[in-house]
């Protein structure tokens, strides 16, 4: 990032300043976690990139300095199952595994409904954008056409998507949800060619084997070579639940370690996110290091599903790239803002187990949930903050807009606003999107 005095409009970063924001800005950057820059200018040129900070007099086309008022970076969600909207918020009564059997299967198994697909999931793109999420992480289902029609909305309503095929051959509770090792081997990459071939600017393909519970090594061996073949993302589950640990321990006792199984397959990368973690070892988290692979972080989830409590401070000692999920619809919220709270929570009530524990602040919560995101899907290079060239992917908020749930007082500076408005803040405070320089929130009235 770089700050100067203009009296123009103009900028760096190529293709001249197209709008320019005035106000507070917040955001994180590799060494510090919460920067605050309050009465600056950001030009934002046509392609929707960052071209320089300003102080001082420029023409500003678009204006933000009310006192309760600031933008910031727009929230990635790592790890979300669009599928399950449909239920969110309902059926947290049972463990992972009959949660699974008893309530997800039988409902993702609806998604061959295209009718129903499109009403789903043009709800979560809507819904998840208004609640500030610029980036997904998109878990969808095994059909394909389903999985296709995902991506169309995402792309229609400004979204930035990875999205995932799900894939899965082994399910003896619900054995009817499955598809043979070959057919998920097929259907994936005819996924991946057709979601290609859209050439939509910012959503993309992501393999995504279920977990390894639910996989053949055949079958997480093809996506394995898939993913390197294609230069693809990968996304799956690890070491979620207890009981889920043993039942992979009994499925590939060649492996020394969940995370091994990954490993000996070819899915843990560079450009890998894991969803959990809470059960990891040390050795485990070693591994993830040295391949570069992410964690996904997603405490509303492992707590409403009873799965456990993931060390946040451990994995961040071990450098693991970290960011959060809401794990819809495990996790009951589709608001990154309540995975901001409940990862704080989380790492507060392990430091009541263990004196010696440092909690996590809501300053490093606030750079897990933007740049820390960013970095878990390796798009950090063009997004995650406002340095200089990356899109402009932002939150215009405003803790005092007319029912909010935050009262402003005297005094009360941008840190004290942004905390208030990361603890007690919902989508009415959020009042513009941002994704790519495009404003997609407001939605249209008519979608």
């Amino acid at each position: 990032m770089s700050s100067s005095s203009s009296s123009s409009s103009g900028g760096g970063g190529g293709g001249g300043v197209a709008r320019v924001y005035r106000g507070a800005f917040a955001h994180s950057t590799r060494d510090s976690a919460l920067r605050v820059l309050t009465d600056c200018v950001l030009g934002v040129n046509a392609r929707g990139k960052e071209s320089e900070f300003y102080t001082g007099s420029v023409e500003v086309r678009v204006t933000n300095d009310r006192h309760s008022e600031f933008f910031m970076p727009g929230m990635v969600d790592t790890h979300i199952h669009a599928s399950q909207y449909a239920y969110s918020g309902t059926h947290l009564d049972l463990p992972l595994l009959d949660w699974l059997n008893i309530y997800t299967f039988p409902l993702e198994s609806r998604y061959e409904d295209l009718d129903f697909a499109k009403d789903a999931y043009t709800k979560v793109v809507k819904r998840t954008l208004r609640n500030g999420t610029t980036t997904a992480c998109y878990f969808a289902t095994i059909h394909t056409e389903a999985s296709l029609l995902l991506g169309e909305i995402t792309d229609y309503f400004g979204q930035r998507a990875l999205i995932g095929k799900v894939c899965m051959d082994l399910n003896p509770m619900v054995p009817e949800y499955k598809e043979l090792t070959e057919e998920s081997k097929e259907e994936t990459d005819r996924f991946i060619t057709e979601l290609l071939r859209k050439k939509y600017a910012l959503v993309k393909p992501i393999v995504t084997p279920r977990f390894a519970m639910s996989c053949s090594s055949a079958l997480l061996s093809n996506l394995g070579k898939t993913a390197r073949n294609n230069d693809l993302h990968i996304q799956s589950h690890i070491s979620e639940n207890k009981q889920e640990v043993q039942f992979v321990k009994a499925l590939f006792p060649e492996c020394k370690s969940y995370t091994d199984v990954y490993v000996k397959h070819g899915l843990l990368t560079s450009k890998t996110v894991m969803a959990h973690g809470c059960h990891l070892t040390d050795e485990e988290l070693e591994t993830f290091h040295e391949k570069g692979a992410a964690l996904s972080h997603c405490p509303n989830s492992n707590i409403s599903l009873i799965s456990g409590l993931l060390n946040v401070r451990n994995v961040l000692n071990h450098k693991v790239k970290l960011g959060l999920g809401t794990d819809v619809a495990g996790g009951y919220s589709s608001s990154m803002l309540d995975a901001i709270r409940k990862a704080v929570d989380t790492s507060k009530a392990l430091c009541i187990q263990d004196a010696q524990l440092q909690p996590l602040s809501y300053k490093e919560a606030f750079r897990l949930a933007t740049l820390g995101g960013s970095e878990v899907l390796s798009l950090d290079d063009c997004l995650g903050n406002f340095e200089v060239g990356k899109d402009f992917d932002a939150l215009r908020v405003n803790v005092g807009v007319p029912g909010s749930p935050i009262d402003v007082f005297p005094g009360d500076d941008l840190e004290v606003l942004l905390e208030k408005f990361l603890n007690l803040g919902d989508d009415r405070n959020i009042v513009e999107v941002y994704v790519a320089g495009k404003r997609v929130v407001p939605l249209p009235d008519s979608k």
